[in-house]
């Protein structure tokens, strides 16, 4: 069994700490260790293989952190652009042999109870190797607005296996506690469960889900056949931006689940969320006496029940009850517990004029870091730490002269048609317009203060020559 793993998405409900370039998957939220990681990790123990689904940015963060845990094999799928969950299944099992049994898992979600996990995993299995779709349907604690629902009906008397009725969009919170309610009145009479939460997880051949896709979403079955006839298939599978933009933009639910004959449910009562809002996010994490959140910048006199998210500085609350405090450096965010899912309402607002919805102060590269100390008009300070090995790609700017001042390490500097070594506590200059490199050919990290200064400091300021990590094309 393959386990395929997609990791889009921006996770922009908790922004600041989620950014396009590192989105909440990547973000160590639990005893260090990332939501993806935790993924690899369970499904490792599962399945044979892992295929995982990502854009260009993400994928340099997944190579990072896999190097930090033991792994199965891994293949990869870059999308030039996300067109949803339908397609970028459909690419995966594309390169997959078709009797293959595929577990489709997002990135981002939290699976508490892994014994749980594993049985249902198990009858999903088996399902699957009867040439059925399987979705996975969370037993609801609560009436939440923020899932789409599966109406089910027991297939036997074990009630282990369900069929589905239909599948139904984010009810408006009276017709989410109605589901609730009738659940609750079911469980009484010791019946199954009428109503579950649409987890995101999939079960089924790789075969049988293409032959299900080109029967009920032909179209997007034929653009993405092309599109994966035309990838690149060197290191890793890369479509072409071109053909993926062809692609219809569907859900694997609205394109197959919802129309198949083929689909089954598994109850599942196995400690999930994902983690979509910071109200989510409070639950999962450990607390003190007084409900705050563990947090050693935390200074609290009578407070209780808040959120205190920040490790840049120091947190003193008086008296606040029932808030959300996150505090990343270059953003804060206040909310009211319970009124968090508006946080997306605010990523509109801040991508008007603003960078803070793409990335953090510490911006992660294929090559390694770099965490701006200090921004203004006209100029730009950064600390960049290269990995050994690695080196930035062959560039120039059209706005801005930089000054690179070693503080560890060796770098081996290019200007123009000129190469040369920088030891710590050396400086070296490049002028506007000269084409440059930096690299790392040591075997420790090397450490870097870059002092940007001119009438533009952005970072799409940049043309590229050469580059390791193929971003040519950006």
């Amino acid at each position: 069994m393959t386990n395929i793993i997609l990791c889009g998405g921006s996770g922009t409900r908790l922004w600041p700490v989620s950014r396009t370039l590192m989105p909440k998957q990547f973000v160590k939220l639990f005893d260090n260790r990332s939501l993806f990681q935790l993924t690899v990790e369970r499904n490792a123990k599962l399945c044979d293989a892992q295929f995982i689904v990502s854009n260009a940015e993400q994928y340099f963060l997944a190579l990072d952190q896999l190097e930090e845990l033991p792994h199965n094999d891994t293949e990869y799928l870059l999308e030039p652009v996300g067109r949803n969950t339908a397609p970028a299944i459909a690419l995966a099992c594309m390169a997959l042999d078709p009797e293959e049994i595929v577990l489709v898992t997002p990135s981002d979600h939290l699976i508490k109870n892994s014994e749980a996990y594993s049985k249902v995993i198990e009858k999903a299995q088996k399902l699957a190797f009867e040439n059925h779709l399987v979705t996975f349907g969370i037993t609801p604690k609560y009436a939440e607005t923020g899932f789409g629902y599966i109406q089910a009906e027991p297939e036997n008397d074990e009630c282990s296996i369900l069929n589905v009725e239909c599948f139904k969009e984010k009810p408006n919170l009276e017709l989410a506690k109605q589901y609730l309610e009738e659940n609750s009145k079911l469980s009484i009479q010791n019946s199954p469960l009428k109503w579950y939460w649409n987890s995101g997880m999939f079960c089924f051949r790789a075969g049988v889900f293409l032959e299900e896709l080109k029967k009920h979403a032909l179209k997007i079955h034929e653009a993405s056949k092309a599109a994966f006839e035309n990838a690149a298939k060197e290191e890793m599978i890369r479509i072409r931006h071109d053909d993926m933009m062809v692609i219809l933009e569907e859900s694997i639910d609205y394109a197959v689940m919802e129309k198949s004959d083929k689909v089954k449910v598994v109850p599942s009562d196995i400690g999930w969320s994902d983690l979509g809002s910071f109200d989510a996010l409070y639950e999962e994490l450990d607390k003190d006496e007084a409900g705050n959140t563990l947090n050693p910048n935390h200074i609290s006199i009578g407070s209780r029940n808040n959120l205190v998210y920040g490790n840049e500085r120091k947190i003193a609350t008086v008296d606040i009850e029932d808030t959300i405090i996150v505090d990343t450096g270059d953003a804060l965010l206040i909310s009211k517990k319970g009124s968090s899912q508006k946080v997306k309402e605010i990523v509109a607002e801040v991508r008007k004029n603003t960078e803070l919805h793409h990335i953090h102060l510490t911006g992660h590269r294929p090559w390694g870091t770099y965490t701006v100390l200090e921004e203004s008009d006209g100029y730009k300070i950064k600390r960049i730490v290269v990995k050994p090995g690695k080196r930035l790609s062959l560039q120039k700017h059209y706005h801005r002269n930089e000054h690179w001042i070693v503080l560890s390490g060796s770098a081996t500097v290019t200007v123009n048609d000129k190469e040369y070594i920088v030891n710590p506590n050396e400086s070296t200059y490049i002028k506007a317009g000269d084409i440059h490199r930096l690299e790392n050919k040591g075997k420790l990290p090397l450490v870097i203060i870059e002092a940007q200064v001119g009438e533009y400091t952005g970072e799409d300021d940049i043309v590229r020559f050469e580059d390791d990590f193929k971003r040519m094309e950006k």
